[in-house]
């Protein structure tokens, strides 16, 4: 088998479930979310946006109420991530949950690359079909018929992250 760097991101990452308070640094963030703008996307449309929110109200108002959903309301479902990126695609699209699911993907590929922890939260699609969730883009000045895809945590991890499970048997059919 080739061995390449991408390959081994892809094989090193892992989900956090604990962060330092501290922010990535600006150059990292952006390294990040320019991986997302160049994630595939059907026809290349580009129906996928991306919100970065570092704003510690917002990210507390998007954790209230992604906890609420969950029915947890007293949860901390972003593990303390001082960065969320919110992904939402454009509903006009048909391609849009598989657009925003590839710039989800190149997001924390991107992360784990420069040394940045992250997972993906769900729940943006509900999130975004409340008020609150609706106030939240409303504020932001995001107008459109988005759904919500999920939230991409970041920052620094705060413990030890789990090394990964083995590959399940069965996972690849190569058919010549």
């Amino acid at each position: 088998m080739i061995k390449n760097e991408t390959l081994e991101t892809l094989k090193t990452r892992r989900s956090c479930r604990a962060y330092k308070p501290e922010l990535i640094t600006d150059e990292q963030l952006e390294t990040i979310l320019e991986a997302g703008e160049w994630a595939p996307s059907g026809m290349g449309k580009q129906s996928a946006i991306m919100i970065a929110v570092q704003n510690k109200d917002d990210v507390a108002e998007l954790e209230r109420i992604n906890a609420e959903i969950f029915g947890k309301p007293d949860s901390h479902p972003f593990y303390g991530a001082p960065t969320v990126v919110v992904v939402l695609a454009d509903t006009d699209k048909p391609t849009a949950i598989y657009d925003g699911s590839l710039v989800m993907g190149n997001l924390m590929n991107a992360a784990a690359s420069i040394g940045v922890d992250c997972c993906w939260i769900h729940r943006a699609k509900e999130t975004f079909e409340r008020e609150d969730g609706k106030a939240l883009l409303k504020k932001w000045g995001i107008e459109g018929n988005y759904i919500g895809i999920g939230n991409c945590i970041l920052g620094y991890a705060a413990q030890e992250i789990p090394a990964p499970a083995p590959r399940k048997e069965n996972y690849i059919t190569i058919i010549k």
